[in-house]
């Protein structure tokens, strides 16, 4: 639907993202007149180009240990409301059937994104949800116990408002941090942001030259000796740097660090460990001792890769394993399992996956999502100060933060609409 002349709602959302979406919907359907507005003329892009275009809907299980907040309860609390069987129901509920990959990882069946929000548009204009494009909020205001929603060429009033406009990652989506602004204006306090789920870069040209590669790693961030983040996961190699899994699930720790000193360590072998590496290594030197160093590392790591760290260390890739000292073969072994990875920098928001930081989840309703400072007031998706893991975390959190903020309006407001 098309918004009419109406000025008067009963809830007005802002953002027609995943999560401003699935308020929506859960509103309506409970006969809220809702309107949905969003600055694009375009909707739902973020949706489009996730998942490279197919849309991971969302993961096996999420709980509140797969995401960074400063509020953990409160992630449980919403997770549990409206947990990933709920979202599958969801979806299947609106023709879209789910495939399970990677065995964590669901995608539609359909393995398209654009498929995922056709039937989120469908589900909104079936509910009754009145969809206002191109319509940018520049001001919202309680007075006279109901809410102004104000724009360059608009004013609406509510008695309920949902801010759904998301972070600051991928911009050209329509994720300006417009709706920072808008939550500061009540008093909220705003957890300072940052990319995450990020490439991270490098200057290294060894490295660099190494695009391409992909090997499982365990990453680490050491920092005065001690480890303050981990991952596990896929590690690829870029012509600009360091992304896969393993980095973009550590990145927005490795942003968030302050620390000068600060390492990004690698774990090249997290499989094997270092008992079973030394047995495999003396079967192999009892077998093929002539075999050269870079022979023998090849077993075990690419072999682009293999040559670079041995440049690294001064080890000439075609000497004889055999004619090398065991106290130096020991230590670049070693080096293996805690291989420092050279890291300029991080790519910003226009690369980041998500935002890191947000609407501080300490001054909202740990289990409605309402506003401590403004009743009435609700906040759902990527603005809250909750960022997940790769893998369809970020959109279980949309999905459930949607669902519980809608059903909260619902239950406080229907009784008298």
């Amino acid at each position: 639907m098309t918004v009419s002349g109406e000025k008067n709602w009963d809830v007005v959302i802002v953002g027609a993202g995943p999560s401003g979406f699935m308020a929506a919907i859960t509103c309506a359907r409970e006969g809220v007149r809702v309107l949905l507005l969003d600055a694009k003329e375009t909707i739902g892009a973020k949706i489009l180009i996730s998942g490279g275009g197919r849309c991971n809907i969302s993961s096996l299980k999420a709980e509140e240990k797969d995401y960074r907040t400063g509020a953990p309860r409160t992630v449980r609390n919403i997770l549990r409301a409206f947990p990933s069987n709920r979202t599958l129901d969801f979806f299947k509920e609106l023709g879209v059937d789910m495939v399970l990959e990677e065995k964590t990882k669901y995608f539609p069946k359909a393995q398209s994104a654009k498929f995922v929000l056709q039937a989120l548009v469908r589900a909104a204009e079936d509910a009754g949800v009145v969809v206002a494009k191109g319509k940018r909020v520049r001001t919202v205001s309680f007075r006279d116990g109901r809410f102004q929603i104000t724009g360059s060429d608009f004013t609406y009033a509510a008695q309920a408002v949902v801010i759904a406009t998301g972070g600051l990652s991928y911009p050209e989506t329509g994720s300006d941090g417009s709706g920072y602004a808008l939550a500061s204006s009540f008093g909220h306090s705003i957890v300072p942001t940052a990319p995450a789920l990020a490439p991270l870069m490098t200057n290294d040209s060894d490295w660099t030259g190494l695009a391409g590669i992909t090997l499982p790693v365990k990453l680490s961030i050491v920092t005065n000796g001690k480890s303050v983040a981990q991952s596990h996961g896929p590690l690829l190699l870029t012509h600009t740097g360091f992304s896969g899994p393993a980095v973009l699930d550590i990145s927005g720790s490795w942003m968030r660090c302050e620390e000068e000193d600060k390492k990004l360590i690698g774990d090249f072998l997290p499989d094997l460990g270092e008992a079973a590496l030394w047995a495999s290594l003396e079967k192999n030197a009892a077998e093929h001792s002539s075999r050269t160093w870079k022979r023998v590392l090849a077993l075990y790591l690419p072999e682009r890769l293999a040559e670079v760290l041995l440049k690294k260390s001064g080890i000439d890739p075609k000497a004889r394993f055999d004619q090398i000292p065991k106290k130096e073969k020991n230590a670049f072994f070693r080096s293996l399992f805690h291989w420092p990875l050279p890291v300029a920098g991080a790519f910003g928001y226009e690369k980041a996956e998500v935002t890191s930081g947000g609407v501080d989840l300490n001054e909202v309703d740990a289990k409605t999502l309402e506003s401590k400072r403004c009743p009435g007031l609700f906040f759902a998706g990527e603005i809250l100060d909750v960022d997940g893991r790769i893998g369809g975390f970020n959109f279980q959190w949309a999905w459930a933060s949607g669902a519980v903020a809608g059903r909260s309006i619902a239950a406080k407001f229907r009784p008298r609409l």
